[in-house]
C-alpha cells in the first residue's frame, strides 16, 4: 500500500498543474516522455504547446509531441504532427529529423502487398524529398534502401495481379501488367521474372487465338524475348525464357498462310483492345489495384 502510494504520488507530481509555469510543464512533459510514458506526453506536449504558443517551448513541444505519438505506433497521427513541425519552423534544427520522422511513419503505415498501396507510395515520396533536400545526411543510405524496398513491394503488387490474369486465362491484360513492372520497376527482383512470363503470356495467348492472329501474338513472344536478352543477359530464369520462345518460334514455322478479316474490322478489333487497355491502365484502378 505504501508503495502504491508513493507511485500515486510520483505519478501526479510528474502531471502538469494549472498554475505550472511554462518552463515548469515542460520539463514534466519532457521527463514523462524519457519515462517512456508516451501516451501521457503526447497529452503532456499539447497542453506545452497550448499555454506557450509563440515561444521556443512551443516549437520544442510540437518536436516532442510527434515523437510522442511516434514512439507509440501512432504513425498516422505522428506522420501528422511532423508535417505540422516542418511546415510551422522552417528554420529549426530538426527539421531534418522531422522530415525523416515524416518518410518513416509512413514506411511503417505501409501494409503487405496485396492492399492498397496508399502509403507505400507515399513513403517513397517522402524518403525521395528527403534525399533532394538532404543530399549529405548520414541517412541517405538508409533512405535509399527503404525506398529500394518500397519500390519492389509495388512491383510485388502488380506481379501478383498479373499472374491472377494469367490464371483466369486474360492473357492481355496479364502481359499489360508484366510489361507494366518492366517499365516502371526495372530494379526490383520481380522484373526479370516477368518478363519471363510475359513471353509465356504471349505464346498461351497466341495459342489461343483465332488462326489469323497467331503469327503477331507468337512473334511479339518471340521480341519479348529479344528485350528479355538486352536486359538481362545473365538471367537466372534464361533457360525458361528460352524454352518458350523456342516454342513461339517452332508454332511460327508451322503456320500456314491464312486469310484476314477486313481492314474495318481489323480496326475495330484494335479499338476494342486499346479501350480495354485504357480501361485497365486507368489512374483510379490502377490505385485500387
Amino acid at each position: 500500500m505504501l508503495a502504491a502510494l508513493l507511485y500515486t504520488g510520483c505519478k501526479n507530481d510528474a502531471l502538469i498543474r494549472p498554475g505550472d509555469s511554462l518552463d515548469v510543464a515542460y520539463r514534466k512533459a519532457l521527463n514523462t516522455f524519457r519515462s517512456g510514458d508516451y501516451s501521457q506526453a503526447a497529452d503532456a506536449f499539447e497542453t506545452v504547446i497550448n499555454i506557450g504558443r509563440g515561444t521556443d517551448y512551443a516549437e520544442s513541444g510540437y518536436f516532442f509531441l510527434a515523437e510522442s505519438y511516434y514512439y507509440n505506433e501512432m504513425y498516422l497521427l505522428a506522420a501528422d504532427a511532423y508535417s505540422r513541425f516542418i511546415n510551422l519552423y522552417p528554420n529549426s534544427p530538426k527539421q531534418q529529423q522531422a522530415a525523416y520522422r515524416e518518410a518513416m511513419s509512413y514506411y511503417e503505415l505501409s501494409p503487405r502487398y496485396k492492399i492498397s498501396q496508399k502509403y507505400t507510395r507515399t513513403a517513397i515520396e517522402k524518403f525521395q524529398l528527403f534525399i533532394a533536400d538532404y543530399p549529405n545526411s548520414q541517412k541517405v543510405e538508409e533512405v535509399a534502401k527503404h525506398i529500394s524496398e518500397m519500390r519492389g513491394k509495388l512491383a510485388h503488387k502488380i506481379y501478383h495481379a498479373a499472374d491472377l490474369y494469367m490464371r483466369t486465362d486474360q492473357y492481355r491484360d496479364a502481359i499489360i501488367y508484366y510489361r507494366l513492372i518492366i517499365e516502371q520497376y526495372p530494379e526490383s527482383k520481380w522484373a526479370e521474372q516477368a518478363l519471363v512470363n510475359e513471353i509465356g503470356a504471349h505464346v498461351e495467348y497466341a495459342s489461343k487465338s483465332v488462326r489469323y492472329k497467331q503469327r503477331d501474338r507468337y512473334e511479339n513472344a518471340v521480341d519479348s524475348y529479344e528485350t528479355y536478352l538486352q536486359l538481362f543477359p545473365n538471367g537466372p530464369h534464361r533457360s525458361e525464357a528460352e524454352s518458350l520462345v523456342d516454342e513461339a518460334r517452332v508454332a511460327l514455322s508451322e503456320l500456314e498462310p491464312v486469310e484476314a478479316p477486313s481492314e474495318k474490322e481489323q480496326e475495330q478489333q484494335r479499338q476494342r483492345e486499346l479501350d480495354r487497355e485504357e480501361d485497365l491502365l486507368n489512374p483510379n484502378m490502377t490505385q485500387q489495384q
